[in-house]
């Protein structure tokens, strides 16, 4: 039930989300008195709409994005003679730019406030710190390191040896140790299959214990098999200021997470349907089907509820300021395509003017129409690949 939930609450942010982005181009067209004759959200067969003055409002039947629909978008359109004077193509082109913009700044605005909200109420993580006392003992030695314990798998070291939550080790192959970043190269200075004594304090009890563990091999690395407590880690909310603050850094550190993934994702293709799939930043980016199974498992996860709020929110978060990220990109049908084109338009005509020639009027769009449908092809065919991944190898939140 918790699942569902989720995936619910992810369908629905999804459609506010769509619902907000083409709101901003609708609104902005119908100030500067251009004719909007539809705004829906979805595609395919009409589920149910209204009609209001000279729009038609509605839901069609599969939410995987939205539409407006305002006459005379681009030149090769036939508009009734009636409707020419208010046709989008012969606005001037800063009311063009602000209607194609429109949707994208709505997107980053809606992040930006979700971000500010969640800081103010559900607060701001605060990392703590991590140390040397054992929190939790791994029960095996998984495959990978992102796999967990299957059948059959031998114990980890931490567990062969007798390592328990709470321990505090005090020294790892004879390298005394302070704190988890001098424990964490102490192991990787050490060799699998290697015996080292790890020296620790039990129980509060100041008398150290020496325990000896045969490393296992996981990818090359040594593997001990414990994850370390952490102390000081909360949430802390925020007033106004440091709250707008939050929420341009995290949406900067998101955008330059979504460049590095798409740098990373053409090698990450292959690697799609194997269990290697999260092992870099490409293969952790998923459809809105992968998204819905993230936000279940957010739900019906073990997490606190401010836990399960906070990542959640995060999710949404993530989800507009991709959409206003993809809507930048300078290709059609993009909204960062049409910009393109209004931009070329204006440069051509100063350039035009300085050399005292006449204005050249709006772009030839059948010249562009073979790279339309290419960027369609490609993004619809990524589209259908990580859909396909997240069916046969989804997703699985960070636990």
């Amino acid at each position: 039930m918790a699942f569902a939930l989720g995936a619910v609450a992810f369908v629905i942010a999804l459609l506010v989300s769509v619902m907000l982005h083409e709101g901003g181009h609708l609104l902005t067209a119908k100030r500067f008195g251009m004719k909007a004759t539809q705004y829906f959200v979805g595609f395919g067969p009409t589920l149910w709409s209204r009609t209001r003055g000279e729009t038609e409002y509605g839901v069609k039947a599969i939410p995987l994005g939205g539409f407006v629909k305002i006459i005379g978008y681009t030149p090769l359109e036939e508009v009734d003679e009636a409707d020419r004077p208010r046709a989008f193509y012969r606005q001037p082109a800063g009311r063009r730019a602000i209607v194609i913009a429109a949707g994208v700044v709505v997107n980053f605005v809606f992040a930006f406030v979700l971000l500010m909200a969640m800081a103010m109420t559900v607060g701001v993580r605060q990392p703590g710190t991590v140390t040397t006392t054992v929190d939790q003992v791994s029960t095996c030695v998984p495959a990978r390191l992102q796999d967990g314990c299957g059948g059959g798998r031998p114990a980890s070291p931490a567990k062969a040896a007798g390592l328990r939550a709470g321990d505090r080790v005090l020294s790892f192959n004879g390298t005394p140790v302070a704190d988890w970043d001098e424990l964490r190269d102490a192991i990787d200075k050490a060799k699998p299959g290697e015996t080292v004594p790890v020296v620790v304090q039990r129980a509060g009890v100041r008398q150290p214990v020496t325990l000896r563990m045969r490393l296992a091999d996981v990818g090359g690395e040594p593997f001990v098999g414990l994850s370390a407590r952490v102390v000081g880690s909360g949430y802390e909310r925020t007033g106004p200021v440091n709250a707008a603050v939050f929420g341009g850094r995290a949406i900067g550190r998101t955008v330059q997470s979504m460049g590095q993934i798409v740098v990373d994702l053409p090698a990450a293709i292959p690697k799609l349907f194997t269990p290697e799939r999260q092992s870099s930043p490409g293969g952790q980016v998923g459809s809105v089907v992968g998204a819905t199974e993230v936000s279940g498992q957010i739900f019906s996860s073990h997490s606190t509820v401010r836990d399960k709020i906070a990542l959640y929110l995060s999710l949404v978060v993530s989800v507009n300021i991709f959409l206003g990220a993809l809507n930048v990109v300078p290709l059609l049908p993009l909204d960062g395509g049409h910009l393109a084109v209004v931009a070329y338009e204006r440069l051509r005509v100063r350039f035009n003017a300085v050399r005292g020639r006449p204005d050249p009027g709006t772009v030839d769009m059948t010249k562009l129409m073979p790279l339309t449908y290419l960027a369609v092809l490609v993004l619809v065919g990524l589209g259908v690949l990580l859909i396909l991944a997240d069916l046969v190898n989804p997703l699985q939140m960070p636990q």
